[in-house]
C-alpha cells in the first residue's frame, strides 16, 4: 500500500505557514543578524578596495530581510560608493515583498536593485546562452542550497564569477545541528520532493575540500522551541513537525512506528536540549566564506 505521506512542498500555503512558525519559534534570523553585525564587516573589508562601483549578487534573496542588512554593512564600509545589487529569486511573491521592503527603507540612494525572477540554474543557463559571465565582488547564498539539483556544480559556477578580491558567502544548517541527526537517520523515510534535498555544512566542506578551495567556517548557535510538537493535537506543534520532516500533515499521515521513532529522536540530546521545561531543537547554522 502506498504511504499517504506527501511532501510539504505539495501544499505551498501550508509550507509558508509552517515556515513562518519556524521563524517565530527559532533564533534563525537573530543569529544571522548577529553574524552580519559582528563578523560581516571583516569579511567584506577588502572586497571593494579602490572601486567606484561594487557588484553584489544575492542568490535566493527571498524577501530581502538579510540582504538589506548586508547592504547597510557595505554602505558603512564603503560610504558613497555605488552598489549594484542583483537578486536571483524564483518566487514572484518574495520579490514583491523584497521590493516593498526596499521602498520602506531609507538611505538606499546609492544602491541599484535588479531582480531576476528565476532559479540559480535558470540564471546560469541564461548567462551561458547569452555568453555572458559578469564578475561579482560579493556573492551570497543564504539558506538556498537545499533547492538546487547539483550542489557542487552550483557552487563551482558561482565561484567562477568572483572578482580577485571577492568572497562567496554560504549560510545553511550546520553538520552539528539536530537537522543532521534527524535527516541522516530518517530522511529516506520522509516523502522526498524534487524541489528540496537535505544538505548541511558537513557536505559543503567535503565539496570544497575535494575542489581544493580555500574557505573559512563560522558556527552560529541557534535553536527552535519545539515543545508544542509533544502536545497531542496542538496545531502549532503539528505545523512545526511538518517543517522538521518536510511532510504535509506528518502527525496524521506518518505510519505510527515512524511517528513514534521521530518523536523519540527529537527528544534525544543529539537533536534537542531540555531547558526551563522547554524542548529546544538544535538549529545551529554554519557560515562558509569562500575565497576566489
Amino acid at each position: 500500500m502506498a504511504s499517504p505521506m506527501r511532501s510539504l512542498f505539495t501544499d505551498p500555503a501550508r509550507y509558508l505557514q509552517s515556515f513562518r512558525l519556524f521563524l517565530t519559534n527559532s533564533t534563525e534570523h537573530q543569529c544571522m543578524q548577529e553574524f552580519m553585525e559582528r563578523q560581516l564587516p571583516a569579511v567584506i573589508a577588502s572586497i571593494g578596495n579602490g572601486k567606484s562601483t561594487i557588484n553584489i549578487l544575492s542568490v535566493g534573496g527571498g524577501a530581502g530581510e538579510i540582504d538589506l542588512l548586508i547592504l547597510s554593512k557595505l554602505q558603512g564600509r564603503y560610504p558613497g560608493v555605488t552598489i549594484n545589487n542583483d537578486v536571483i529569486e524564483p518566487s514572484a511573491d518574495q520579490i514583491f515583498k523584497y521590493k516593498e521592503r526596499v521602498a520602506e527603507t531609507s538611505n538606499l540612494e546609492n544602491v541599484k536593485f535588479t531582480w531576476h525572477e528565476e532559479t540559480a540554474y535558470e540564471y546560469e543557463s541564461r548567462m551561458n546562452a547569452e555568453k555572458k559571465s559578469k564578475k561579482w565582488d560579493f556573492i551570497h547564498m543564504i539558506q538556498m542550497l537545499y533547492y538546487v539539483k547539483d550542489v557542487p556544480a552550483t557552487i563551482q559556477y558561482f565561484h567562477s564569477l568572483l572578482e580577485a578580491q571577492a568572497k562567496l558567502l554560504i549560510i545553511l544548517v550546520s553538520g552539528t545541528s539536530g537537522w543532521e541527526t534527524l535527516w541522516k537517520k530518517y530522511g529516506s523515510s520522509f516523502p522526498l520532493d524534487d524541489l528540496c534535498s537535505y544538505v548541511s555544512s558537513a557536505d559543503i566542506k567535503r565539496i570544497l575540500d575535494s575542489a581544493g578551495l580555500k574557505y573559512q567556517l563560522y558556527e552560529l548557535p541557534s535553536h527552535m522551541d519545539i515543545t508544542s510538537c509533544f502536545i497531542e493535537g496542538n496545531k502549532e506543534g503539528e505545523l512545526l513537525l511538518d517543517f522538521l520532516t518536510e511532510t504535509c500533515e506528518f502527525s496524521k499521515t506518518a505510519p505510527p512506528e515512524l511517528k513514534h521513532q521521530v518523536m523519540e529522536e527529537l527528544r534525544k540530546p543529539e537533536c534537542s536540549e531540555k531547558r526551563d521545561g522547554k524542548v529546544l531543537f538544535n538549529n545551529n547554522l554554519s557560515v562558509i566564506v569562500i575565497e576566489p
